[in-house]
């Protein structure tokens, strides 16, 4: 149901079972870990997530979600976002984003993470950790109260002062019953502006951070999201609730994530 406008604010009940989602969606994220390595390609990722996913009791939402012909999005290097898995094979230093998104009783949990194939450059590092880092600083903001754009101006503002750029033209969403849901969550955004964040809102925060310009250009496929200047691109993407007191991340993962969490320390400050 949704109340105080066009934001779905979840029930108890609908909270547990978007913890429910969410867990079994990291944790095939997590297995993804396992599976990469250079020499495979990214339908063997999309082959594994589409096992994982309905081992799990679950189904792969991206999978025919308005055409879109694949149970993940596998993007390597330069593209942003929505990567088509198939023949690409993975060679020794590229990065690559897995985007994992369940649906199980009838509630969506989606994820993301950008794994370390080989040996990564000191290229590759800087604009994978950015992202994460870029991440973690924007699920700080969140908490009853705070304002949505509080988020994007945490990350626009770690982002850009590492040399990296922040992609204006996908952000966050909210998520539960429908995939794609209100609030949207852009990724750059002004301290103190937007609407105010309540108890009870589901949504994911995602950003695309770039080694070069922030601009995007689409494939022909019509979903293949690639950097306007062939620069590095990397994701992390958590769902979140909003609670009384701050936030949970509903995909959480109980472990680190291989090939993924190697350089944990990198940005850390506190």
């Amino acid at each position: 149901m949704l109340r105080g406008g066009a934001v779905d604010i979840k029930t108890a009940k609908e909270i547990e079972l978007m913890r429910e989602v969410c867990n079994l969606a990291a944790q095939t994220l997590s297995c993804v870990g396992d599976v990469i390595r250079p020499g495979i390609t990214t339908q063997d990722i999309d082959d594994f997530v589409h096992r994982d996913t309905l081992a799990r009791g679950c189904k792969p939402a991206p999978l025919n979600y308005r055409g879109f012909p694949k149970s993940c999005c596998t993007s390597v290097n330069e593209v942003v976002c929505h990567g088509i898995p198939g023949a690409r094979i993975l060679r020794d230093g590229d990065i690559i984003n897995v985007d994992v998104t369940h649906i199980y009783r009838g509630y969506h949990g989606d994820t993301s993470a950008t794994f370390y194939v080989g040996t990564p450059s000191e290229r590759a590092i800087l604009v994978t950790e950015a992202a994460r880092h870029s991440l973690e600083l924007g699920i700080r903001q969140v908490r009853p109260g705070a304002r949505l754009g509080d988020i994007g101006a945490a990350i626009q503002e770690f982002a850009e002062s590492k040399g990296c750029s922040v992609v204006r033209q996908f952000v966050g969403h909210g998520i539960g019953r429908g995939f794609h849901e209100d609030p949207q969550v852009s990724h750059v955004g002004q301290w103190g502006r937007g609407p105010r964040l309540k108890p009870g809102m589901t949504f994911t925060i995602e950003p695309m951070i770039n080694l070069g310009s922030w601009e995007v250009r689409i494939l022909d496929d019509d979903w293949t999201a690639v950097t306007e200047d062939g620069s590095l691109s990397a994701q992390f993407e958590h769902t979140l609730l909003v609670t009384t007191t701050g936030c949970e991340i509903l995909t959480a993962r109980s472990m680190r994530l291989p090939s993924s969490e190697i350089f944990p320390d990198y940005w850390r400050t506190d």
